[in-house]
């Protein structure tokens, strides 16, 4: 429709222009000595407007016939460009796919081609560490940031994890303090570093790294509470061969953090070190939270002069939990120790009616041997060598 418009648009300036000619009895004389020529004025504006146009078209094949090298090298460098970037795809796609070998070649024809040579030399870099070609991943990192300042941030954190993977976790922490200073910290330079602080048993920034990824949302709730008790665990162990630093330890530990395992480490470092009345202590404040059976079973195994109102409270707890046979062994365990032997029993054999455990048949067997009844001792033996042990 437009072009149908141009043509009725051509015609009609045709038409006028030939109408308007029809009126113009004008003429043009040019004399040149001893020449003398005379024209109509129409004749000579059409010769003027030809000649302008013909003009026109001369000079511009001359500019385009000039232009055609520069216009040929452009087309090589564009078409090279295209190809570089096709290669450099493919060898993005051949990384995702696991074929490294091609992955690698393809990376280097690329970063040879100047297409992305940082990102091109961090792809070879992956590819070559995933054939284990250490040399060839090191060489290739090297480049990455001398061909674009730009990927060093990329850079390190691909070093970092390369680093992680290979169990150099003191390296990839360095790394990851570099990183920080060049790009700050975000949540997956987080969790790259909370990695390779669990590599270094760095429990204290484990604990502080996973607190910054639950402020951001960045982690799983049930694999952040892994994580710190597996941090609070090890830093109770560390500190199991001396009574004042695990007092302050765990003075330090907010409540949220306690939980019937975590108790347990505490209390049985606490014991470890003689500190029998805070391992008391820490044991009643969980069960008073949330009952464990594994818990009363390590309150009726502390050592202290404390026993008989470790029985009372036990006792308590009994009126709420009174079919928990755990803590009917822990009673009757309590109850021997005070040499309270008709309720020693009495407590032992309530937890075997309950559920037949070995703990409960040692205790009875000892507590015969202590007796002098050898007879029950044995018997209570030989049915505590048949359960399982727990």
């Amino acid at each position: 429709m437009k072009g149908l418009f141009w043509v009725l648009s051509l015609f009609a300036l045709a038409v006028g222009l030939s109408m308007a000619a029809r009126f113009n009895e004008g003429y043009l004389l040019l004399v040149l000595p001893p020449w003398r020529m005379e024209v109509t004025l129409n004749l000579a504006l059409a010769v003027l407007v030809g000649g302008f146009l013909l003009l026109h078209l001369l000079l511009r094949g001359v500019a385009a016939t000039l232009a055609l090298p520069g216009r040929v090298r452009a087309f090589r460098e564009r078409r090279r460009r295209a190809k570089a970037a096709a290669i450099f795809q493919e060898a993005v796609r051949l990384l995702f796919e696991g074929r490294f070998g091609h992955a690698l070649k393809k990376a280097a024809e690329a970063h040879a081609a100047g297409e992305a040579p940082g990102l091109a030399a961090l792809i070879a870099a992956r590819a070559a560490q995933r054939m284990r070609e250490s040399e060839k991943q090191q060489a290739w990192l090297e480049r990455a940031t001398l061909d674009d300042a730009r990927t060093e941030a990329a850079r390190l954190m691909l070093e970092a994890e390369m680093c992680i993977d290979g169990r150099r976790f003191e390296a990839a922490v360095a790394i990851l303090a570099r990183l920080q200073q060049v790009a700050g910290r975000h949540i997956a330079a987080l969790r790259l570093e909370l990695r390779a602080q669990q590599g270094c048993g760095n429990w204290e920034e484990v604990l502080r790294i996973v607190r910054q990824l639950e402020k951001r949302d960045a982690i799983a709730a049930e694999a952040a509470r892994e994580l710190t008790l597996k941090a609070h665990q090890e830093n109770v162990a560390r500190r199991c061969g001396d009574a004042a630093q695990l007092r302050a330890y765990l003075d330090r530990v907010p409540a949220t953090d306690f939980g019937p395992r975590l108790t347990q480490a505490a209390a049985a470092a606490l014991m470890a070190v003689g500190a029998h009345d805070d391992a008391r202590r820490c044991i009643e404040r969980q069960l008073e939270r949330a009952w464990d059976a594994d818990l009363a079973d390590l309150y009726g195994r502390g050592d202290g002069d404390d026993a008989i109102a470790r029985i009372a409270r036990a006792e308590a707890w009994l009126t709420r939990h009174p079919q928990e046979a755990s803590l009917l062994v822990t009673l009757g365990r309590l109850c021997m120790r005070c040499q309270l032997w008709g309720k020693a029993q009495s407590y032992l054999e309530a937890s075997l009616s309950v559920a037949a455990s070995r703990e409960a048949h040692l205790e009875l067997a000892r507590m015969a041997d202590a007796l002098g009844r050898e007879t029950d001792a044995n018997r209570h033996y030989r049915v505590a060598a048949q359960l399982p042990p727990g």
